[in-house]
């Protein structure tokens, strides 16, 4: 059919003045040609000279520790490249990496001597020792946010589910809101606020979405990181808003805040505080109060801010009432209608800044959607799998792809042009 074609690379014009760019491969040559479509991989090059100058990439591979005793086994470097460009490919499944072997010009950017298959790909993660697996990837992980660390930051803490089809490892039923009955895995995740950089997560069963599966790896992540790289708060939806997870903070003399469920004394707090009029004001039509409170179970009393806000849209109420539904009209007049929400922080700033400190954590369901819907998870077993990516990249991927000639040998006639574009070699 036409794939079997071999598709002519476009010359470069004489006027046209080629980039030198040093990869892990070697050095290549690259012009831009405006002419041609965006590819996946048109900033590859750049990519690999990111990874060889600052040496990230073959410190990931030398450290990995994946251990072949055949002389015939594939060589650590071609696995790693092979894993790292499935990942940037966008795929999710082992079978397809073939889509990669037919590209001649990928792998030697990278440094590689070929793609590996599906099955080697496999078996190689397959005898990666469990703890020595997940020790690797976490330190390279922490290793690419580090610098961020040096800045006052902020930790967000959450946990989402992924709905599973098909027959998955560590696939149980659990919460689910989405589709509920259905197996899924829950992630773990620990986030660096508003920047979307991942400090680790946890891949665990469907079944295990509490805190306290959560707070194991939060309490590594905090006592991974030095006194200067701590942050400056620790953030969580009403989920870890428990005595548990605020002991442990307290005890590492970490500033916290987080959201108080509906308890039968949250929700006397509240009767209480609406009784008052001095609520101040909390930004984007919030009000606010403060107060102390002791649930059943806390060893002390901590502070606690109070926020509430009035529904100003057209509502309607409905009720059943003996397989009826009754509905009234409510009129804004004489009935008010307010959200609200009680936070729990041992913060010393005011209402006005700690509203505005919860608020800014909408930013981490966009963080979610990313981990989900546009990287992958692969591993070893839930409990300690990593999300996995190659190095970080400094730039985004979507680009004109430039048009490249490597100093090294043409490759074979006989292969298919390469999906990094026109950072390719001539035929």
């Amino acid at each position: 059919m036409g794939d079997d074609k071999i598709r002519s690379q476009k010359a470069i014009p004489a006027g046209i003045k080629a980039m030198i760019v040093d990869t892990l491969g070697g050095r290549i040559q690259v012009s831009w040609d405006k002419e041609s479509a965006a590819t996946p991989f048109g900033q590859l090059v750049f990519f690999a000279e990111f990874l060889e100058v600052s040496g990230l990439f073959a410190a990931w591979v030398n450290e990995c520790p994946l251990i072949y005793t055949s002389p015939n086994a594939p060589k650590k470097r071609d696995v790693l490249g092979t894993w790292s460009l499935s990942i940037l490919a966008g795929h999710r499944r082992y079978a397809h990496v073939t889509g990669l072997r037919s590209d001649g010009v990928s792998p030697q950017i990278l440094g590689m001597s070929k793609i590996v298959s599906e099955d080697a790909l496999r078996r190689a993660l397959s005898k990666i020792p469990e703890a020595e697996g997940t020790e690797w990837m976490r330190k390279h992980l922490f290793s690419s946010v580090k610098a961020a660390c040096h800045t006052p930051w902020i930790l967000d803490i959450d946990t989402t589910i992924k709905t599973l089809f098909g027959h998955q490892e560590g696939a149980e039923v659990g919460y689910n809101p989405h589709k509920p009955g259905r197996p899924s895995h829950a992630y773990h995740a620990y986030w660096v606020g508003n920047l979307r950089l991942l400090l680790d997560v946890e891949v665990t069963a469907g079944n295990t979405t509490a805190s306290n599966h959560a707070q194991p790896g939060l309490n590594r992540v905090l006592d991974t990181l030095s006194a200067k790289q701590r942050p400056y708060l620790v953030r969580g939806d009403c989920g870890f808003g428990n005595d548990a997870v605020i002991r442990e903070m307290e005890t590492r003399q970490q500033s916290y805040l987080f959201k108080l469920r509906q308890s039968p004394r949250v929700k006397r707090l509240l009767q209480r505080e609406f009784t008052r009029r001095d609520w101040m004001d909390a930004g984007q039509g919030w009000e606010g109060r403060e107060d102390t409170i002791q649930l059943a179970g806390w060893q002390q009393s901590r502070r606690v801010v109070i926020l509430r806000r009035l529904l100003k849209e057209h509502l309607i109420a409905t009720q059943e009432r003996q397989g009826q539904l009754a509905f009234a009209f409510v009129d804004r007049r004489q009935t008010k209608v307010y959200e609200y929400a009680v936070l729990v922080t041992d913060l010393k700033e005011g209402i006005l800044s700690i509203a505005q400190l919860y608020r800014d954590r909408a930013d981490a369901e966009n963080g979610f959607d990313e981990l989900k819907n546009q990287w992958v998870g692969v591993g070893t077993p839930p409990g300690i799998w990593r999300v996995v990516g190659s190095p970080p990249a400094p730039w985004g991927w979507s680009t004109t792809g430039g048009a490249g000639i490597p100093d090294w040998p043409s490759r074979n006639s006989g292969e298919r042009p390469s999906p990094a574009g026109r950072c390719s070699c001539p035929p």
